[in-house]
């Protein structure tokens, strides 16, 4: 009996310490986790490669390039067909192919939510109080059977991101993101693993992606990663036809 209750003990008071943790102290954890704030603003851009996987042995080749503070770049090959998704820094556009539209075309404000998540080049954590956003500690979670710590991530712009660490290495391995558009609430899932140092950092080589109910409908696995290489600032900026559509629309007041 005597030995049940320290036993008790012990396991009330290892709750009551990882309650006083605080979610600046967790960042600080996972920041030193993934390499250091130093070796991670060494890295100025990214370029990677991989692989897409969808239901039904559905695949794809897919390529992403980032630069601080915000470029990105992604691209999706499939059948000689490449649909682009990018941001500029100011305005996103996109070629989407395979619905028969080989123009560019610009991007709509919540078409545009995902592709900005991605364009973080840091995360969401990092510097979050500059970005406008709050994070909140919510304590212990179980995420795939195993324990997590899971932080609550409110952006400026209204929309929630539960990031989910490893409770032991303090890496992200889960996030579950909530959009609210147009009145309505839109949710997904992005798990991350196989994580490996590259520069110093700690990336995740695998990523899925779905709802709570399959959030692995969807893997990506990067099979190249570059950094600090030369990309072409073209790769990010919005097409000339796309210029001259948005001085048009400047000029009639549309918006």
């Amino acid at each position: 009996m005597r030995h049940a209750v320290i036993v008790l003990i012990a396991v009330c008071c290892s709750g009551a310490f990882s309650y006083s943790q605080t979610a600046d102290e967790l960042i600080a954890k996972n920041i030193q986790a993934r390499g250091g704030l130093e070796k991670m603003k060494a890295i100025k851009n990214i370029r990677m490669t991989g692989k897409f996987e969808g239901g039904g042995g559905f695949t794809a080749a897919v390529g992403q390039e980032n630069e601080r503070p915000n470029l990105i770049r992604e691209t999706f090959l499939l059948q000689g067909m490449t649909a682009i998704q990018a941001y500029d820094g100011t305005t996103g556009w996109q070629i989407q192919p395979f619905g028969g539209k080989k123009d560019p075309q610009l991007m709509g404000e919540d078409d545009l939510r995902d592709l900005l998540l991605d364009a973080d080049f840091d995360g969401p954590l990092v510097d979050y109080k500059e970005k406008g956003s709050t994070v909140e500690y919510l304590g212990h979670d179980v995420v795939d059977g195993d324990d997590a710590l899971r932080l609550k991530v409110t952006l400026k712009n209204g929309d929630i991101i539960y990031d989910y660490l490893d409770p032991d290495t303090f890496i992200e391995i889960r996030k579950e993101i909530q959009q609210f558009v147009r009145g309505s609430v839109r949710e997904h899932v992005v798990g991350y693993g196989s994580y490996k140092p590259v520069a110093g950092v700690m990336y995740p080589f695998s990523i899925s992606s779905g709802s709570k109910n399959n959030p692995e409908a969807q893997t990506s696995t990067v099979q190249k990663m570059e950094v600090n290489v030369t990309i072409d600032p073209a790769d990010f900026a919005l097409p000339a036809s796309l210029k001259t559509e948005e001085k048009k629309s400047g000029l009639l007041g549309i918006h």
